[in-house]
Order: structure tokens, then sequence, then C-alpha cells
């Protein structure tokens, strides 16, 4: 089953509210509190691994808080990484309360996989573009039975029927007595009303926050005043700070350590060998980092990786010629070969990436009188470090609190399997601890660290052929896909491996919505010990890469448009993707042709569509070539349909940021490995997208009533096939290798 079937799966699984699965907490204490108990769904229960499920949880969950001061607190269960989910779970709330958005405000949910899990993974927990759709339903109802206690609490007061009552920009009426009051009057009151056993949801229609282009983001201030608080920012009592000294080549241990000199350097307090590596615990982080750099270790790379990656890439690309793990198979593509007018083939190759979050990754852990935890950190996976934690403290889940803070980027980099770093922090503070310093401890990361030993998007080999009949129509399409899992050997593989082929490495390919009547997509496995992870749009970054630039090889011999070609291939079965593809085309003038450049530069657009977690974009990218062959990315016109556009700021800041990761990353960025040791180290080697290569972005958002979905990774996948198309129908030059810079045209 593909991630998006289950993405699906879980989406049906939560798409009609009942009351039955539901009750309500009202609070006390004179504000009114309001939420929901939701238990996980049968989504969970059946596809969630074994130990990541739990039984529903008796307690009510809180997801609105309406204070004496007026305000309105949403308690937003996902990790707000910069994808702006704070200022969109408000909107929804903020709409069935009929708030003002002046009064609303945002805050992380405590850590609780039972109350506050994400109903597509079963656990508490961030990805996947999931948050909107999640907490669609529940913070709809959590907010307009707020909004009837609230009215109800007014009628009682003032002696009025309740249907005479409205409610406007968070304050509550009655005309014909002239009678108001704000939310906070009425909080009180409200708290002590019974819970309504049904509520009534507005229509669509009946908007007036949902899709208000003119909602400012909750964090803006707080951000830009630096009172915004990351994990960075933390400083509790007696806290000291460490850095690990990791293996250079992945799968490396230690085999022996001299720490003289380190404990030497003046502010480090102990040095610690671990299974990890080597902790150099210090006063602050640059005594850590001086005492790790006086480490001598000899380290046992006796199963260490020691290949570079083009030796790794050869392999890749000999493996993509034999059969393969079967992913996708229609029809005879054997026969419809044979009888094909025309045969394109074509390879592409993906490299390493990194994350490379702009928040170095760290986090404080402090152990607490009872034998757990409390950290401080950008958690994304709650659901998965607190029983991590938990096993390594020797106590249970629920003694090891987390606070989550902003978190300065992730792109899927903080959703380890693992809690690696979090993993980490806890070791160091248990093996201190045990020496008698049970004391707070700030782990960090350097870039460095990070770049070099990082969780990276696996390296991948493309090898596709399709085949045209005498009319240009695309008859058949072999594809075999070449590439490590992160997921096996995780809790997530027996849900998302399935048949011997990871889901997460064909998505978009496998599922491919262009109608080919014979189709074979084969997956190989390859084994490192380089550790890789999900990296934002995941399995799509080369799946839609390698899908559209391909079809654009096959418009080129089939002799038609490309924009024309792909609505053949989509006809009437994927309206969404045509809607988006017609509506990009459309804004980016695809029908008239691009002024030629004053100094006889190339000019050309390329167009990409593409679905990805239940969301649909498509790209058109306007470039010029130079007369040395160099690109440049002019324009780009993006259309997204992502259901009911919730807040639309949100949504073209989202779309606009995955185009230029998109792009960025395809310009020049990669991860190589020499003898088995990673060649970049920070920004100077691995260079993120500047803003003097930023283009101008333009997105166009399609009106729908269709549930939400979500947008942080959808605007990847199709970013860079657009421009690696605009260069091939400007030049001619096939982009078959990223990152661009290989070809020399950056």
């Amino acid at each position: 089953m593909m991630l998006r079937q289950l993405l699906r799966q879980a989406a049906s699984n939560v798409a009609e509210p009942t009351p039955s699965r539901r009750t309500f907490l009202k609070g006390t204490g004179g504000a009114l509190v309001i939420g929901a108990v939701v238990p996980l769904g049968s989504f969970a229960a059946e596809t969630a691994a074994p130990g990541l499920v739990g039984p529903a949880d008796p307690r009510p969950n809180l997801f609105v808080r309406v204070a004496k001061d007026n305000t309105v607190t949403v308690l937003v269960k996902h990790l707000d990484k910069g994808q702006g989910i704070m200022t969109g779970l408000t909107t929804i709330v903020a709409e069935e309360l009929d708030a003002d958005w002046s009064q609303m405000r945002g805050e992380h949910a405590p850590a609780d996989s039972k109350l506050y899990g994400n109903h597509f993974f079963g656990i508490q927990g961030t990805g996947g573009s999931t948050a909107v759709a999640n907490s669609w339903d529940e913070l709809r109802m959590a907010g307009a039975a707020a909004r009837v206690m609230l009215v109800n609490a007014a009628a009682s007061q003032w002696k009025v029927p309740a249907d005479q009552i409205t409610v406007a920009k968070g304050v509550v009426s009655h005309k014909a007595s002239g009678k108001s009051a704000t939310f906070g009057q009425l909080a009180e009151a409200a708290s002590k009303q019974p819970i309504p056993a049904k509520v009534t949801l507005k229509e669509p229609g009946q908007y007036s926050l949902i899709g208000n282009e003119t909602l400012h983001r909750l964090d803006h201030v707080s951000k830009t005043n630096g009172t915004a608080i990351f994990a960075m920012d933390i400083r509790r009592p007696n806290q000291v700070t460490a850095v690990l000294a990791r293996s250079p080549r992945f799968g490396g241990t230690v085999k022996s350590v001299d720490d003289k000199a380190a404990r030497a350097v003046p502010g480090v307090i102990d040095v610690l060998t671990l299974p990890v590596g080597v902790a150099v615990v210090a006063k602050n982080t640059w005594a850590a980092i001086k005492g790790r750099e006086a480490l001598s270790i000899d380290w046992d790379d006796s199963k260490a990786e020691k290949r570079g990656t083009d030796q790794m890439l050869a392999e890749y690309r000999a493996q993509a010629k034999k059969p393969g793990t079967k992913a996708a198979r229609k029809g005879d593509t054997g026969a419809a070969f044979k009888t094909a007018a025309k045969v394109v083939e074509a390879e592409y190759s993906f490299p390493y990436l990194a994350h490379a979050p702009m928040e170095p990754l760290n986090a404080t852990l402090e152990i607490t009188a009872d034998g757990g935890a409390e950290i401080w950190a950008g958690s994304q996976f709650q659901g998965i470090e607190q029983p991590v934690v938990a096993g390594i403290l020797g106590t249970t889940p629920d003694k090891v609190k987390i606070n989550t803070l902003w978190a300065g980027g992730s792109f899927g980099r903080r959703a380890t399997t693992n809690a690696d770093y979090i993993a980490e922090v806890a070791l160091i503070a248990k093996a201190l601890a045990a020496k008698g310093k049970k004391v707070p401890v700030h782990l960090v990361w350097t870039r460095e660290d990070d770049i070099q030993g990082g969780r990276y998007r696996p390296m991948v080999v493309h090898r596709v052929k399709g085949g045209l009949d005498k009319a240009g129509k695309l008859v058949a399409w072999e594809q075999a896909i070449v590439t490590q899992s992160f997921i096996a050997d995780t809790p997530f593989a027996q849900v998302m491996i399935k048949d011997g082929v990871d889901a997460t490495a064909v998505e978009g390919a496998s599922d491919m919505a262009y109608a080919v009547p014979n189709l074979s997509v084969d997956y190989h496995q390859m084994a490192s010990p380089v550790t890789t992870l999900w990296w934002r749009s995941v399995g799509h970054t080369h799946t839609a890469y390698a899908k559209e630039a391909f079809v654009e090889e096959l418009a080129a011999a089939a002799g038609k448009d490309s924009v024309a070609f792909r609505l053949e291939l989509l006809g009437d079965a994927h309206p969404r993707l045509t809607g988006v593809l017609k509506l990009a085309a459309e804004k980016a003038g695809w029908s008239k042709p691009l002024a030629p450049a004053a100094d006889g530069s190339k000019r050309a657009r390329g167009v990409a569509v593409h679905e990805s977690f239940s969301s649909f974009v498509a790209h058109v990218a306007e470039v010029t070539v130079s007369k040395d062959g160099k690109i440049k990315v002019d324009r780009v016109v993006v259309a997204v349909d992502c259901g009911v556009p919730v807040n639309p700021n949100v949504i073209k800041a989202q779309i606009e940021g995955g185009t230029g990761f998109g792009i960025g990353h395809a310009l020049r960025d990669q991860i190589t490995l020499t003898d088995g040791l990673v060649d970049q180290s920070n920004f100077d080697g691995y260079e993120p997208m500047r803003l003097s290569d930023m283009p101008d972005v333009e997105v166009h958002i399609v009106a729908s009533t269709a549930r939400p979905t979500g947008v942080g990774e959808p605007g990847v996948p199709t970013a860079a096939p657009a421009v690696a198309n605009a260069v091939f129908r400007a030049t001619g030059q096939k982009l078959h290798d990223l990152p661009f810079s290989k070809a020399g045209v950056v």
C-alpha cells in the first residue's frame, strides 16, 4: 500500500465527525477550556506499528482556552517549524468561534500521544503535510462547542433566548436588549454551561476568516523582536553544554580515546565515552567544542562505509539494469515495446541531500526527581522521543515531559525514527547522573556535525523507458528505482514496506496519474551504513523529477506541446491535476512566446505537474540560458489545489518556500563521500538558495470546498523539473544528473 493510499485511508477515517466519537470537556478556574476525546481511530490501530499505539485514553484533550483577559488560545498538537501551522490551525478555531483575529493565540500542546496523536501516524508527530488535515475536524468541533457555551452563558445572564444572540469578532450581542459582552467577560460563566451534545459547523459560504488573505501570522512579532523561544534559548540552573565526537565514517565506532588534552581545556567538565561517540561536557559551547578538538580518538571502521559516492553510483546504475521487486505492473510492457513506433530511454541520478535546517539541532534534558525527564526541544516526533528516552532512563513515557518549542526549520530532519539527538542528550545526562552530576544538559550539534553526520535524502537512480505509437501516444512505461530504505528496520516498516517495496521510495512513480496501458515499476533496495531519512516531500523529490523530465522528452519525441501532451495523458480521470496544470499554464501565458533576450540568450518555459500528499501542484518556470550556457530562473508561476484554503497567506508562503527549496537544491547541492568521508561541511560547500538566485514566484490557489490538505511539501517536487524542462526546451540539453552544476549550467 502506497503512502498516499495510507494517508487517504487515514483521511477518510476522520472525514465525518460524529458526536458518538467525541465527548467534550469544559474547564474551570475562570476560563473556558474546551476539547474533545478523539480516540485514535481504526487506521492507527490497524496500521501503526506495535508499541506505537495504545488504547484510547479516557482523559479529554484540550484544544481551546478562552481566558478572562479575552484571549483565545489554541493548543496546537503539531510542531511549528516555520511552516505556519500555529497560524493555520488557529484560523480554524477562530472561524467556528467567530472570534476576532487580534485575540487569537497559539501554543504547542503537551506531549501525549494518547491525547494529541496524529491520526495518520498513530502517535504524536508532525510530518507528511498532515497538520491541517489532521486537526480540521477536532478544531472545528472544539471552536463551535466553545461558541455555543459562550452564547448559552450570555442567554442565561441576560434572560433572553439563545437563538436571538449573535457573535461577531469576539463580541456576543443581543440586538433587542442592546446587551453585549466579550468572550473574556463570559468565559467563567461559559465554563459552567452544559456541554453541547451536538454542534452545527459552518458551511464554506459562511467563512469570514478561513480563506481571508488579510490575516497576519501569529508568530511574526515574537520572531522579529526575539521573544519567541527556541531550544537554543533555554538556560536552566546549573545547565551544562555537551557536544559529541561521532565517527567520521558512517558505521564507525570508538576503539579507544585519549582525553587528557580535552580535559585540560578550560571549562571542560567531563568526557564520556558512549555508544554514540565521545561526549565533551563543558560550561559553555565554546569550551565543549575546543575540548572535542583536543580529543584523540582511534575509530573502528571495520563495519563503516568506506566507498565513495562515485563508486556507489556506479553500483546503483548497474543494479538498475537488473530485474527488481515489482512496485507496479499493468499490461505487458515487453509486447508493447515490440510494436512501439518510438522508444525513448533515460537515466536520472539524484545525490544524497542534507536537510540543513537554519537552527542547528539541539535540545536540553533535565532528569527529574522521580527518575523521569523534562526536555526542551523543537520536538517533531514526541510519540517516539518519549518512549526512547524512557527506555534509556529506565522509566515510563508518561514521566518524560517534552516542552515543544518553536523550531528553526526541519525539512524532516527532526523526525527521526530513533529520536537520535534526543536519545543522545538522554545518554549524556544519564552518564553524568551516574557520576553524581545530575544537571541539565544542553546538547548542541554544530552545522558541521549535521552536514557530515546527518540523516540524508537517499541517493537514487531511476532508469526509465517509454514507448510511443505512430500517433505519438504513450503505450508503455518501464521504470527501475534504485535507492536505500530509511524505513527498513524501523517501527514504520510494518506499515510502509509491503511485499518488499518501501512505499516512500516509489511514491509518485508506481501510482502516477498518467494513463499508461502497459506499466512496470521495479524497486531495488541498496544497503549502506550511511544514515538516511525522509527529506521534504520524501520520495516525490526524485520520482516527480524523473517522471516529469521524462514526459518532457516523450512529448518532444511525439512532436507535441508539453502542456497538451500532459493533458492528453491525464484525460478526464484527474480533474484536479488538469485544473492546476491549465491554471498555471494560463497564468504563465504558456500560449504566448517569451520575449527574446536582448543579448541573444535563449529563453523558454518549462512545465511540471504532480500530486503529493493529496495536494495538486503545477509549476511553470521561465529561464534564461546565457551564451556561455549558464541558466537563470527568472519567473515561476505555481497553481495549487489543496482543498479549502484555510489561510492563503500561509499557503503562498509555503509554496514560495517549497519552490525555492526545490530549485535551490537542484542547482548545486549534493552530499558526496570520498573513501567514506563526507566532502561537505557547512554552507560554503553545501550552499542553500541565495536571495540572488530566487526567482519571482506567483502562487495561484484553486478555490475549493474539498477537505483541506497540506502544502508544506507539495510545493517542492515540481519546481526543479519545471526548470529542467525549460532548459531542455531552450537548448535541447537534458539535465539527467542532479545537481545541475554537474552539467556546468550553474
